[in-house]
């Protein structure tokens, strides 16, 4: 592979793990609130969200500081997009003739 797509690869994993990450805790949110035990589910869903999320970095850096950058910035625009989606579901929901 070039060093370029090699680039591109580890920005778009970097988006699948934020994806994951912050999917994951948008999960936990609507779980943990109706849960008798919040505390359990927000603290077994950080331990597991962090460790996929530090063990996909370092598979997919693999030592280079610019495969970890480009995997970092995937992750932050993987947080944008998602913030993004959620906040236009909630706004579709409360809407009148929006989905419910």
């Amino acid at each position: 592979m070039t060093a370029a797509l090699l680039l591109v690869a580890s920005a778009l994993a970097g988006m699948v793990l934020g994806w994951l990450f912050y999917q994951g805790l948008w999960w936990t949110i609507r779980q943990g609130l109706a849960s008798p035990h919040p505390a359990a589910w927000f603290l077994l869903s950080l331990v597991v969200r962090m460790g996929v999320v530090v063990v996909g970095v370092i598979v997919v850096a693999q030592g280079d500081w610019r495969r970890l950058l480009a995997c970092v910035a995937g992750f932050v625009l993987a947080r944008i997009l998602v913030s993004w989606a959620v906040r236009a579901r909630q706004l579709a929901a409360v809407q009148p003739g929006g989905p419910r």
